[in-house]
């Protein structure tokens, strides 16, 4: 069987991983462009362009205040473009701010005081993060909170745990300290733990031990196939009916809920950069595009919801991604802006258009690295097929 035909089969084919991916990434992407356009229409700024995607338009409208709102050909983004801006990425055109009037000056986005354009760029990730609290805070309120006893079922012969002695029976309390109230919050906090030390707080028959365990790194595959690299204990759950219980959820508590899943994901990613540098982390965990689309076609198989959930991660993933301070992404915006207010007056046109190229080669070389990933991942199965 060729390629070509397996891509139509593998997966349900690509309909099946094109429409999910392109749902989930464009709420994300509107969300991101309303933040921005938000903020700048309450700072006074003339908005040009809402755009859902780059390229071409396919189809638009013009409001009542002038802005374009289009949805664009290639949709693996968007942009805000605002009265001032040269292109989507708001670099000034030295040539209209010469001329403004002082009547456009108050709507260009350039001639804003330094802390409304910081507040305009960061409403952009923000808004990711809020729009991940409000997704997840609704899962919890519809669905409530199914948690399971950290009790251990099973410990797996020459594992980590077994090093360390865990014991089928063992509940465990804490963690270097950290309270453990399911068998979750263990798999996240050993999760970031790879090749690191840690204390283990356990109940015993009724008798508290503390034990010593260190996770190790390993290769697993998830239930549609794809490899990932996780540290493990090498314990499995215990799923008596006493040990398993669903919590209602209500919304206040939702939303305190909603936070904490969000600032797991961030921490989490903080903690896989850092264990990429220290080399506990495999750098083929990386994805591009094709892996989230290909993701988001297999979530799909398994409901509406399972993909809002995935939405709400890749919105938090977004949301950070863009607060690097990489120049050209909204993290580098924030940086100059943060230089400038230090030195009382921005950077030179020079230095800016050096940083903002500095930022295309990262990313251009960032999306390189993944689509690579991606491919080596991908073809394999494809073959195989």
């Amino acid at each position: 069987m060729d390629i070509l035909s397996n891509l139509t089969l593998w997966g349900g084919g690509w309909t099946g991983w094109i429409i999910p991916f392109l749902f989930g990434l464009s709420v994300v992407v509107f969300f991101h462009e309303l933040g921005h356009f938000l903020i700048a229409r309450w700072c006074g700024v003339r908005v040009i362009t809402f755009s859902v995607g780059f390229g071409p338009e396919l189809v638009g409208f013009n409001d009542r205040h002038g802005t374009r709102w289009k949805i664009s050909a290639v949709p693996l983004g968007g942009y805000v473009k605002f009265f001032g801006d040269e292109n989507a990425a708001s670099v000034p055109d030295e040539a209209v701010i010469a001329n403004m009037s002082e009547a456009e000056r108050r709507e260009s986005f350039f001639h804003q005081p330094v802390v409304n354009r910081a507040a305009i760029v960061a409403a952009g990730p923000i808004a990711n993060f809020i729009l991940a609290i409000v997704i997840f805070a609704a899962i919890f309120a519809v669905f409530g909170r199914q948690t399971t006893t950290a009790r251990v079922d099973a410990v797996q012969p020459d594992s980590p745990a077994a090093t360390a002695g865990l014991k089928p029976g063992d509940i465990v309390l804490a963690i270097d300290g950290t309270t453990i109230e399911s068998f979750s919050d263990m798999q996240r906090i050993v999760s970031a733990g790879a090749g690191r030390a840690m204390e283990f707080r356990i109940d015993r028959g009724g008798t508290p031990m503390s034990l010593t365990a260190t996770p190790a790194l390993q290769q697993g595959k998830d239930n549609f196939g794809n490899r990932f690299c996780h540290a493990v204990l090498g314990v499995s759950r215990s799923m008596t009916p006493s040990d398993v219980k669903t919590e209602h959820v209500d919304p206040l508590s939702a939303v305190w809920l909603g936070i904490k899943e969000t600032w797991f994901i961030i921490d989490r990613t903080f903690g896989y950069i850092g264990g990429l540098f220290a080399g506990r982390e495999c750098a083929d965990q990386l994805g591009g595009p094709i892996r989230i689309a290909q993701i988001s076609g297999q979530v799909a198989t398994m409901g509406f919801m399972p993909v809002l959930h995935l939405a709400a991660m890749l919105s938090v993933s977004i949301g950070l991604l863009n607060l690097f301070p990489v120049p050209l992404l909204d993290g580098g915006h924030l940086l100059f802006y943060g230089i400038e207010a230090t030195r009382g007056r921005p950077l030179s046109a020079r230095a800016q258009e050096i940083g903002f190229r500095i930022g295309f080669a990262i990313v251009v070389m960032l999306m390189i690295f993944t689509v690579f990933n991606d491919t080596i991942q991908l073809l394999p199965r494809l073959w195989s097929s």
